[in-house]
């Protein structure tokens, strides 16, 4: 995902936000996301599926385990994040893609450049923040 957001997609000649260039290179940018996230996860169940290492010593095998599992984790949390690239991609296919869901407001492009499956704007964000604090706090 090396490629970034030239300045000449920031809006087009009539100011329009989210026009077919800037909804070209976001679809781009997530596919990529997505190819990149799913050769991970073949990498890693190949080499789960090729360790079939029969381990004597119980801290060896604990050890294994323990890396199985942190493994494991990180891939059912790629997982989440395919199925929000998904959401994104449906998103820039019915138009919603790059308004904030509460506000209803252009996200920043600067902002989805970062964060492409981004559904708040940097403002909405901060308070949906604050108030899970509130509450984590109480």
């Amino acid at each position: 995902m090396s490629e970034t957001l030239n300045t000449d997609l920031t809006l087009s000649e009539d100011g329009a936000f989210m026009n077919d260039r800037q909804k070209d290179y976001f679809r781009r940018k997530l596919l990529t996301w997505k190819a990149e996230i799913l050769r991970e996860a073949r990498e890693t169940l190949d080499a789960l599926a090729n360790d079939n290492s029969n381990l004597a010593d119980v801290a060896d095998r604990a050890s294994s385990e323990t890396d199985r599992a942190i493994e494991l984790r990180a891939r059912d949390r790629q997982r989440k994040l395919i199925s929000k690239i998904d959401s994104a991609l449906e998103r820039i296919e019915d138009g919603s893609y790059g308004y904030c869901e509460e506000t209803g407001e252009p996200i920043s492009l600067k902002r989805l450049d970062a964060r492409p499956i981004a559904t708040l704007s940097l403002e909405a964000q901060e308070r949906h923040e604050r108030r899970e604090k509130v509450y984590r706090d109480e």
